[in-house]
């Protein structure tokens, strides 16, 4: 049913096409005009854009803007659903978030969704990391969300310390059960609280074009995060040729959750598109002491089997006045090809990631995770071509293989290692941490020139992750495998060692050829 602003806005729209020359019985598109849109910058014209979705989702037509027109969004609480297709084209979208409500704030401009309903899935008593079959059927591909909120993982540790979630993840099945070899189970599950199955439809959504420009939030810098962008929660989705800018950030601001935030979905595309970095600010973590705090402007929670395309941001990649690009949790399945971003981030996990043909700025290659991180072709700009999450125990339970690459270490480096993180031991992060089974490294370039430290006496293969380590009850990891390096170049010409602290690392067999 429409809401009392979209009913006057559609009521209008159908009033305006009854006295048009044109016919409107039956168009192919609907416009934003035809529901009262001006389109002119300064009327608030988001009643009819979300009465013009309303009107389309009803008669399954797509919608599509009208170039050269502007279109202004204010503080009108709402959503406009999406479940067609959208040609924003060459239109702009102003979205004024310097006097959104408290209550609007989280709220999304437009929200991606599916018709089908999701499917509640009992009588699962317990399932095995790998397992091929979950027993239950299905009436189509979906993907699967299972939780065990007895069992706490990711228990945060540092300034925005926490006390974990409940162990999930998410996967895909096909009709029988079966489970997508791509998406495996990373964890072995006693109990299960919940399992969700969300139907992913067959045929593709698109929705591509518009230049929306973000004037930011004027809030206190706390963690208040604001939605305010394109939120995706179907299945199946290309997004292509979307451009944001930000403009009119303070010296203090609360952060975003993403312009394009991406939950729970599956098969996603996302092509050609533009970002802007947001402003680093300072605020106070969980641990009572200052933090940095920024705006992701993709964000990706519970995202399988996602590919980011020839995407790129405005913002310089190197330019730490910014926060990083992209962040993601619970993820499965990721691929980045052809992006310059200043950041690729996974936080609560990831499992099998390939990046290929990129650019990562100052923040480069975060992660903890599972299975395969393949990084072919990539520049890096940062003192470590993998940096494991310290706050997450820094951890990889599998393989890292990395082709082609150049790392950049910037000025000021006075470690530069090819693997980085940090465990204490002294914290329980719900889970036993690993360092890479395997690690290939082939064709690398370092280009350690920019560091002038007096004591750095070359690379490292790790870096130091746990300086106690000759104290057995303090080694944190099941650390052992197999470094595989070919072809490895350092600038410098110093020679490429194990690491400053090569104890933590008798356990691995290091093959070195040219």
């Amino acid at each position: 049913m429409f809401s009392t602003i979209s009913l006057i806005a559609a009521l209008a729209g159908l009033i305006a096409c009854s006295s048009s020359a044109t016919s409107c019985s039956s168009p192919e598109y609907l416009t934003y005009e035809k529901f009262g849109a001006k389109g002119d910058g300064v009327t608030d014209d988001f009643p009819a854009i979300i009465a013009t979705h309303e009107a389309a989702n009803e008669q399954g037509l797509p919608v599509k803007a009208t170039d050269g027109k502007t279109y202004y969004i204010g503080n009108t609480i709402g959503t406009a659903i999406v479940r067609t297709d959208v040609d924003f084209g060459t239109a702009k979208f102003i979205i004024d978030d310097s006097n959104v409500s408290v209550e609007d704030r989280g709220k999304n401009i437009f929200q991606i969704e599916s018709s089908l309903e999701p499917i509640t899935v009992e009588g699962i008593g317990a399932l095995k990391r790998d397992q091929k079959n979950i027993g239950k059927t299905f009436p189509g591909r979906c993907l699967v969300e299972v939780v065990n909120d007895n069992q706490k993982v990711y228990i945060r540790y540092g300034l925005n310390q926490n006390n974990g979630t409940g162990q999930k993840e998410f996967f895909i099945v096909d009709k029988d059960g079966n489970i997508d070899p791509s998406t495996a189970l990373v964890w072995d599950y006693a109990g299960v609280t919940k399992m969700v199955a969300y139907p992913i439809d067959e045929k593709q959504l698109v929705v591509k074009g518009g230049i929306f420009t973000t004037i930011a939030n004027q809030a206190p810098s706390k963690y208040t995060y604001y939605g305010r962008g394109i939120a995706v929660r179907r299945s199946n989705v290309r997004i292509e040729n979307v451009k944001h800018y930000v403009e009119g950030e303070l010296d203090h601001g609360a952060p975003y959750s993403g312009f394009m935030a991406f939950n729970t979905v599956a098969d996603i595309v996302v092509s050609n598109c533009l970002y802007t970095a947001h402003k680093t600010y300072v605020t106070i973590g969980s641990a009572g002491k200052p933090v940095s705090m920024g705006s992701y402007d993709i964000g990706a929670n519970g995202c399988v089997n996602a590919v980011w395309e020839n995407c790129s941001q405005t913002t310089d990649i190197n330019d730490n006045k910014y926060w990083g690009l992209f962040g993601s949790n619970f993820c499965k399945a990721l691929t980045m090809d052809n992006v310059a971003f200043s950041r690729f981030d996974a936080h609560q996990g990831v499992r099998n990631v390939n990046l290929k043909n990129s650019k990562f700025g100052y923040m480069g290659v975060q992660m903890v995770g599972f299975g395969t991180m393949l990084i072919d072709n990539c520049e890096i700009h940062r003192s470590s071509v993998v940096a494991l999450r310290s706050d997450y125990g820094s951890s990889w339970e599998g393989e890292l293989i990395v082709k082609n690459c150049k790392l950049i270490v910037p000025k000021g480096s006075k470690e530069v290692t090819l693997l980085s993180g940090s465990n204490t031991g002294k914290h329980d992060f719900g889970y036993t941490c690993y360092l890479p089974e395997r690690y290939d490294i082939e064709n690398l370039v370092i280009d350690d020139s920019a560091v002038t430290d007096k004591n750095y006496k070359g690379p490292n293969i790790f870096g130091t992750f746990n300086r106690n380590v000759k104290d057995k009850d303090l080694i944190p990891y099941i650390a052992k495998g197999v470094v595989n390096l070919k072809n490895v170049t350092v600038a410098s010409g110093k020679p490429l060692g194990v690491s400053l602290n090569p104890d933590m690392f008798k356990d691995y067999t290091i093959n070195i050829s040219e």
